[in-house]
């Protein structure tokens, strides 16, 4: 297998995934990985397959996307893996650690849930034709990334940030984003989340309305053991909209499980 697309920062004994949500890229982590490596941490930030530079799968199905992380993970040879999910990231991430447990020692599971629903199912179709639309319509990645970002945000955000979300998902092929967004309405691991044993953080935001604070909460309360944060005032993407509480939050739960 072509490994996907990567950025490396840090050294230790420590690497932690970071995984990008549906319209992201390894850039996403701008604010986070340099922080993160600083204090220890040996960081690798993906292009999830068909996005940046990473070569697709086939099928584009929530296995392939695990097994391409399965190899990146492989091919880095760190001592202690931990995987930092944001979204569909998160998504990823619970994909792996159900098909191949044995790599994950740490998950960090932000704006995420652990099932969108049934491929087949009416809401699922509905969902994938509200998001296709602007691309059906024309109005190409930027204008679809102008429509959605906003909503993804606290009303007080930062311009700047918001417009920065906007251009990274603005670069997202269209065809990637459609191959994704068909891959995770199929995705449910509901029923795996009791079999999950390595120490996890599921991470909110308060004014998240795409993984709202009571899914990340009811999730952490089926993992034993997991512990629940609820970054304040802040939206869906809070890595880029507040990446400072976001990177304490993170640092804690590290230094905690991981720091020797």
């Amino acid at each position: 297998m072509t490994l996907p697309a990567y950025l490396a920062q840090g050294q230790g004994d420590t690497a932690v995934f970071l995984l990008h949500g549906v319209g992201g890229g390894k850039e996403a982590w701008a604010h986070n990985q340099p922080v993160l490596a600083s204090h220890g941490f040996r960081t690798v930030a993906w292009d999830m397959p068909a996005y940046g530079a990473s070569p697709t799968v086939i099928p584009y199905d929530n296995a392939a996307l695990a097994g391409a992380l399965a190899a990146l993970i492989e091919h880095t040879g760190a001592r202690r893996n931990v995987v930092l999910g944001h979204s569909m990231g998160g998504m990823v991430a619970q994909e792996l650690t159900a098909l191949r447990p044995a790599l994950v020692q740490g998950l960090i599971l932000s704006a995420t849930s652990p099932a969108f629903g049934k491929a087949d199912g009416v809401w699922q179709q509905q969902f994938l034709q509200s998001r296709f639309a602007p691309l059906d319509q024309g109005r190409g990645m930027a204008g679809l990334a102008h429509e959605l970002v906003p909503g993804m945000f606290a009303p007080d955000a930062d311009p700047a940030r918001m417009e920065e979300a906007a251009a990274l998902m603005a670069r997202v092929p269209p065809e990637s984003y459609r191959a994704a967004l068909s891959a995770i309405v199929s995705f449910n691991r509901l029923d795996k989340l009791a079999a999950i044993v390595v120490p996890t953080l599921c991470l909110a935001g308060e004014l998240d309305r795409t993984a709202p604070p009571a899914v990340l909460e009811k999730m952490a309360s089926r993992i034993a053991g997991a512990e629940y944060v609820c970054l304040p005032g802040v939206g869906h993407l809070a890595n880029i909209e507040q990446p400072a509480p976001f990177n304490a939050a993170v640092l804690k739960f590290l230094t905690q499980h991981f720091s020797s």
